[in-house]
């Protein structure tokens, strides 16, 4: 067995204790671990083949009623907050602080309970400038906020910021792994 860095042992043990919620998921939690498990450089930003690990956070009011999404500037597209790890080695923590920096929310809180992965979801991102085309393996967290605290746009990341209610957020995100947190949310309000 191959001697592993301590942040690579941290996500494959957070990684170990999320449960696929079905199929698609499954293959993007099997593609995450194999890769943590092999590069060292997993979370650096210029590791392109097959890409890096990237934390996103998905905001929603305590009541789950509406989320938070960015109309993110370079991509063109309604998603959640989230980016590149910036040196911590730790997808929540990248999940937090980018939440924090693209939407200017100060009092995010993490659910109560073990810190726990929401979605792992892996994509495509498109070649631009000097990138490569390359892959973003998404670890992805629940985060709550309250909807009524002012929001600060970062003009560099996002075009707008928007809380939307739950029964909307599908059409605006239009995606699949959109569409399996807001069941897996939906499963947890027992609707």
């Amino acid at each position: 067995m191959a001697v592993r860095a301590p942040h690579q042992l941290r996500l494959l043990e957070l990684l170990a204790r999320h449960a696929a919620f079905d199929g698609a998921e499954q293959a993007h939690l099997d593609a995450i671990t194999r890769f943590v498990s092999r590069e060292p450089a997993c979370f650096d930003r210029h590791t392109w083949e097959p890409g890096h690990i990237t934390g996103s956070a998905f905001v929603v009011d305590p009541a789950r009623r509406v989320m938070l999404l960015h109309h993110h500037r370079k991509l063109d597209r309604w998603l959640q907050l989230g980016g590149h790890d910036d040196g911590a080695r730790d997808a929540a923590a990248t999940a937090w602080r980018e939440a924090r920096e693209e939407s200017g929310l100060e009092r995010l809180a993490w659910p109560a309970g073990p810190r726990a992965i929401l979605d792992l979801d892996v994509h495509v991102i498109p070649a631009r400038g000097d990138e490569p085309e390359h892959q973003h393996l998404d670890v992805r967290f629940l985060l709550l906020a309250d909807a009524q605290e002012p929001l600060v746009r970062d003009a560099r990341e996002s075009k707008a910021l928007a809380w939307v209610a739950l029964d909307a957020v599908d059409a605006r995100m239009n995606e699949p792994g959109a569409r399996r947190v807001l069941a897996k949310l939906r499963a947890r309000l027992g609707d």
